[in-house]
């Protein structure tokens, strides 16, 4: 008999395939994914729901950016089905645990608000935690930061790869006394980790410059020691998030090339003869170029045609090129002559930074071992001896050892109704033999009678 054949260009790791119809080795699956949602979506109010879309947009491509749009959760291109996960007043926390976990989400943030009328974000690392919580002291939205900006940016393209994270003063310097720290020195450590576990690790070697397109800044505030008595309630932990566009410029040309230039990209993209520059009362380009007051371009200044030293970069041009074949590789050197032999060059850049927004201040208040609960690692308002850090620990391991006899016995429970089942299932079938089998010798002697009167 011919072997089966197995499709394999068209339906790659189709033996492998799980359940939900992700592959265990896709990309899908490795790397961190993250899932912003809001808690009480009828009680945040509109302006935290606007964060919400924001920060979703800030965490772009690898997340859950339709998750009230539409009824699917789209991850890194691959769309998965998640029927009935729209943000609802009465959605709890564990509807949003359980997709989850096959959706293959590493991270949870949760805006919500409290009865005081304070805007908390919770980050989980997921499935075990733990959990920062923070207090959001302060926060502008993506709109309020365009608004107050000139020439404010935005592309789609600049979401397609994640940002680049750059954080500062995570890890205080070494005090004498540890009771004078804001949190103490692993958490400020744990912190770190979960906010670089956010984004994929990016490697120098093979991360292409042009994918870096965004900068995700998050700056903590260190507070000054004013005094020798200053405790830990004097000195916060906050952090100040800051989103930023990366726009990279040529070096060496003056404002009017420029001008033309960024004209004839968006002349070529939108059809759009928007931001050209005026030339009907010149006579030739060169007056453009060289007169100073010729249309509001030329040298002016040095500062219009060259930038401060410190925002200088060399890039070298890596984009990917066509495989040629020999006679089209000799016909291409062949029309560019020798003076492009000798490989790429290094070109002067400019970098500039534009902000995208949102603006949040963040306060932390808490950090829990659990997803949103279990034991209290450290809290900024409550401070609590050395035995009553005892007694806690206590109380969790009874806790502990509680649950474990709990599963036990329902393991035991989940046994035994299995062999009972199972038993239950034998006794059935030997009942049923026997029934057929007295069928059958009645049939036998019935069979037996007809034949002898017969006969």
């Amino acid at each position: 008999m011919a072997r089966r054949r197995h499709k394999k260009r068209t339906h790659v790791g189709a033996q492998n395939r799980s359940s939900n119809g992700v592959l265990p080795n896709s990309s899908a699956i490795r790397g961190p994914k993250t899932l912003v949602v809001r808690m009480g979506a009828g009680d945040v109010g509109s302006s935290v729901s606007q964060l919400v879309k924001d920060v979703r947009n800030m965490m772009e491509p690898r997340t859950a950016s339709r998750l009230k749009a539409r009824l699917t959760l789209q991850l890194v291109d691959i769309p998965i089905k998640a029927d009935g996960q729209q943000e609802r007043k009465s959605n709890r926390l564990r509807d949003y645990t359980t997709m989850a976990g096959p959706l293959g989400v590493t991270h949870l943030l949760l805006f919500s608000r409290s009865s005081t009328g304070n805007t908390n974000l919770r980050l989980a690392l997921f499935p075990r935690g733990p959990t920062l919580h923070f207090r959001v002291e302060r926060y502008s939205l993506c709109k309020d930061v365009r608004k107050a900006m000139k020439h404010p940016k935005g592309g789609e393209k600049d979401y397609l790869s994640p940002p680049l994270l750059v954080m500062n003063n995570f890890i205080s310097p070494e005090e004498g006394d540890q009771s004078k720290r804001s949190v103490p020195k692993h958490l400020e450590t744990l912190s770190t980790t979960i906010f670089q576990s956010l984004f994929p690790p990016i490697s120098p070697q093979s991360t292409p410059l042009s994918s870096i397109r965004r900068v995700l800044l998050l700056d903590r505030q260190v507070p000054e020691s004013t005094a020798t008595n200053d405790s830990a309630e004097d000195k916060p932990y906050v952090i100040n998030l800051r989103h930023f566009a990366i726009v990279t410029k040529p070096m060496g040309l003056s404002r009017g090339i420029r001008r033309i230039n960024a004209a004839a990209r968006t002349l070529k993209e939108h059809a759009s003869s928007k931001g050209l520059p005026n030339l009907g009362k010149l006579e030739d380009v060169a007056d453009y170029i060289l007169d100073p007051s010729a249309a509001g371009g030329g040298f002016t200044s040095g500062s219009e045609s060259e930038m401060d030293t410190d925002a200088e970069v060399e890039m070298v041009n890596v984009n990917r090129k066509k495989v040629l074949s020999r006679k089209q590789a000799e016909e291409a050197r062949k029309s560019e002559g020798d003076s492009q032999h000798g490989g790429t060059e290094a070109q002067k850049r400019a970098v500039k930074m534009i902000e995208l927004g949102p603006r949040i201040t963040l306060r932390m208040t808490k950090v829990e071992e659990g997803v949103c609960g279990g034991k209290v690692m450290w809290h900024e308002y409550l401070s609590k001896s050395e035995d009553q850090i005892q007694q806690m620990e206590r109380v969790w391991e009874t806790r502990k050892r509680d649950k474990a006899e709990r599963k036990r016995v329902q393991k035991e429970n989940v046994e035994k109704k299995r062999v009972s089942k199972a038993s239950k299932k034998v006794a059935t079938d030997d009942v049923q033999e026997g029934a057929q089998n007295n069928n059958d010798s009645n049939d036998s002697e019935s069979w037996d009678d007809e034949i002898s009167e017969t006969g």
